[in-house]
């Protein structure tokens, strides 16, 4: 729909006294130089009055334009039908660009606060700033947008939109389910375009570590960490990620300066403490080809190196089969680094 926001601003505020003009100008944002919208104390500061008096003045020429909107039915019947179509609420940041686009955002905010159809939902810890036509779209919103929360905390990663969608209310309309979404700061939309919860570091990274954290997850493979700050960017520097990796807990050196998550099932130490765990599980001699075997799942080394450590008599013995097994006096402690 062709509407021309800035001509029908102009005709509600032609026939207001000029001072009562400016301040809602100010108030609005609607001065042609910037769309910045002015608090009461800064237009009362500039007018020399109190807020209060401007408060006063801008109610005053509000009433005035009231029943000027009777002009522009067609106009109110669009945003109303826009809000419809996103289940009776947006997000106001979202609502404004779509209605008014880059230009004309404090013009459409103005019209909105004129038509008595529309409720603004001032941002809170919970929800960015709204508007709607229908107060209870709010509750039932503030419902699926709960239960999102519980299945994201129970499953413990993100996911797509999609399955976020039938694992909860696939009754609704998925249009109506991300504009619901769109309005909560708990539940947001990562990098990699999946939704989780606003502190996890795949939808929110904070700094390096949790940007290396996103390299690994989506590579899915061990790396070196010169190889992780490529992939981080130009603003990540090689040292600065082994340090990071290195202090991190969620990261396992498996190799010459290459890392693997944790979570993947890798366990921290030195080769000699990965042969230590694969025997203590096993709990009988293995042959040197099993012990190999089970070392290169864990560690990307050769394997001359695991066999100079099955050789150290002090943490291994071999039996007359050829076999090997914990040294009974041997004592292990897990080096990290």
């Amino acid at each position: 729909m062709n509407i021309n926001y800035q001509k029908i601003c102009q005709d509600l505020l032609k026939d207001l006294p000029e001072r009562q003009k400016e301040i809602i100008l100010h108030r609005f944002g609607l001065l042609a130089k910037t769309s910045k919208r002015e608090t009461l104390e800064s237009i009362g500061q500039s007018f020399g009055v109190t807020r209060e008096r401007i408060r006063q003045i801008e109610e005053d020429g509000i009433s005035k334009i009231k029943p000027k909107l009777k002009r522009y039915q067609k106009t109110f019947q669009y945003f109303t039908e826009k809000l419809k179509e996103s289940g009776d609420l947006r997000k106001e940041e979202i609502l404004l660009s779509q209605l008014g686009g880059g230009k004309y955002q404090p013009q459409v905010f103005f019209l909105l606060c004129l038509g008595d159809s529309f409720k603004r939902y001032p941002e809170t810890k919970e929800f960015y700033s709204l508007w709607t036509i229908n107060p209870n779209s709010l509750i039932l919103a503030q419902k699926v947008i709960n239960s999102f929360y519980d299945t994201l905390r129970k499953i413990n990663q993100p996911i797509s939109l999609e399955k976020l969608f039938l694992s909860v209310r696939p009754s609704l309309d998925s249009k109506i389910l991300q504009s619901y979404l769109e309005i909560s700061k708990i539940i947001q939309k990562g990098p990699q375009g999946l939704f989780g919860l606003k502190d996890w570091p795949e939808i929110n990274p904070r700094g390096v570590k949790d940007k290396a954290y996103l390299v690994f997850k989506r590579e899915k493979r061990p790396l070196h960490f010169k190889e992780v700050s490529n992939l981080i960017g130009p603003q990540a520097l090689p040292q600065t990620v082994h340090n990071e990796l290195i202090k991190d807990p969620r990261f396992v050196l498996v190799g010459r300066g290459t890392y693997a998550l944790k979570e993947w099932g890798y366990i921290e130490g030195q080769v000699k403490d990965i042969i230590f765990k694969i025997l203590k599980e096993t709990q009988r001699p293995l042959p040197k080809e099993k012990i190999i075997a089970e070392v290169l799942k864990q560690r990307l080394v050769k394997e001359n190196t695991i066999l100079l450590n099955l050789n150290n008599k002090k943490y291994f013995l071999r039996d007359s089969q050829g076999r090997y097994q914990l040294n009974p006096r041997a004592k292990f402690g897990v080096r990290t680094i």
